[in-house]
């Protein structure tokens, strides 16, 4: 599993790629644009992510920019729905407008609100096959 952890908190994207590591390589970016821009380089390259978390509230471009930029860079080059980066957003934010704009606006896959509980992580990533249980 090849994955990119956008997080502007370093102990909050420490933590995440400590839990991650095990399963695969994490690439990390500090705002939005550094993530859209990394998930570009990837599937650029032809070796996507196949899990993305992003924080909602980070400088230069937040999470929810960033995960509407990457599922229209999907749909450009023809990537259909059920072969998407997972996508799962990771923040403070719980009110049901932070929610509903990921979901069902954004395209999320997943909403984690923090502090990050490693066991709901872990069998999320189980439940999206992501991951043997």
């Amino acid at each position: 599993m090849k994955t990119l952890i956008a997080e502007d908190d370093f102990i909050s994207r420490f933590v995440l790629q400590k839990m991650l590591l095990e399963y695969g390589p994490c690439d990390i970016a500090v705002n939005g644009k550094e993530a859209v821009d990394a998930f570009t380089w990837a599937l650029n390259e032809g070796n996507p992510y196949n899990l993305i978390c992003l924080d909602i509230m980070m400088p230069e471009m937040d999470g929810n920019e960033a995960l509407k930029i990457i599922r229209q860079k999907e749909k450009e080059n023809g990537i259909l729905p059920a072969n998407e980066a997972f996508i799962i957003m990771i923040t403070a934010l719980d009110t049901p407008k932070d929610v509903i704009e990921a979901y069902y606006r954004g395209g999320c896959t997943s909403y984690f609100v923090k502090p990050i509980n490693k066991i709901k992580i872990i069998d999320e990533l189980k439940n999206l096959k992501l991951i043997n249980a």
